[in-house]
Order: C-alpha cells, then sequence, then structure tokens
C-alpha cells in the first residue's frame, strides 16, 4: 500500500475514532495537504519516493521548532510539536541506526575518495540519495564531518 494510501485509510479511521483520533487526524490531513501541494507543484502525482521527501520537510521543520520551543520555554507546544512528528514517523521508512549511517558514510567516502572536511560536500552529495528518508539529515551530516575530521587528523 502506497504512502498517500495509508494516509487516506488512516484519515478515515481517525474521523470515525472522532475526538480521540483529532489531533492525529489534523496531522494526517497536513500530510496529505503537503503532498497535494507538491503534485501541485511539481504537476505530476507524486510516488512513495516523492512522499517521503515531503514527509522528511515536514518532520525537519518541526524538529527545528521544538529546539526553538524549547529554547524559549514553551514546552506544550514542543511536546504537541514531537507527537506530530511521531505521527509522521509513521510513514517513513524504518530508520537507521547511528551506527548503519556510520557505515554507509564510510563508504561514501571510500567511492569519492574523500581526504578531509573539504570533501563534504563531494560524500553528502554521495550519501544522501541513499539515506534519504531512512536517517535524519543532521546525524548524517554530523557523521560525514566527523569522519572526515578524524580523517585529516590521520585516526
Amino acid at each position: 500500500m502506497s504512502i498517500k494510501d495509508r494516509l487516506n485509510e488512516d484519515m478515515k479511521k481517525a474521523m470515525k475514532a472522532r475526538e480521540a483520533g483529532r489531533a492525529r487526524l489534523s496531522v494526517i490531513r497536513l500530510a496529505r495537504g503537503a503532498i497535494r501541494n507538491a503534485e501541485i507543484d511539481q504537476g505530476k502525482e507524486l510516488d512513495d519516493a516523492g512522499a517521503i521527501q515531503v514527509l522528511s520537510r515536514e518532520i525537519r521543520q518541526r524538529r527545528d521548532a521544538v529546539e526553538e520551543y524549547r529554547r524559549l520555554g514553551r514546552h506544550e507546544a514542543a511536546k504537541a510539536l514531537e507527537d506530530e512528528i511521531s505521527v509522521l514517523m509513521e510513514y517513513m521508512p524504518a530508520q537507521m541506526t547511528a551506527e548503519e549511517v556510520r557505515a554507509v558514510v564510510g563508504e561514501a567516502i571510500a567511492q569519492v575518495g574523500a581526504v578531509g572536511p573539504g570533501d563534504l560536500g563531494r560524500v553528502m552529495g554521495a550519501v544522501m540519495p541513499k539515506l534519504r528518508g531512512r536517517a535524519d539529515g543532521r546525524l548524517v551530516s554530523e557523521t560525514v564531518r566527523s569522519l572526515l575530521q578524524d580523517m585529516q587528523r590521520g585516526e
């Protein structure tokens, strides 16, 4: 079942659940709307890979907002966004562990022949298509930076 089909089915279930599914219903509707807007912008129907990109962007925006809300002491708003993130994560592929990301990044570094932090862009360009939707971009970026700095120091 495609992501869009799952969203439609889950929206129907949440509508039937009434009050219990109200917050969930709101997040599902928002996700469907974001996917629909992306389809309109691109002028074509999105496949699962495209839907994953849209959902990844929505999750990233919420994670950034959570950090900001916590910094400002707005813990209730941060909690609400974390709840939204958990609903959106249900539609994402299984997330890779930090060790798995590290292994893929190590392979990409060897593949592009990177020698130090100056090769960050080349490594990110090689690794992101492999990890898109399966790992947080921030984790990937930090892992790449760390491994490249370790290479430069000779570790």
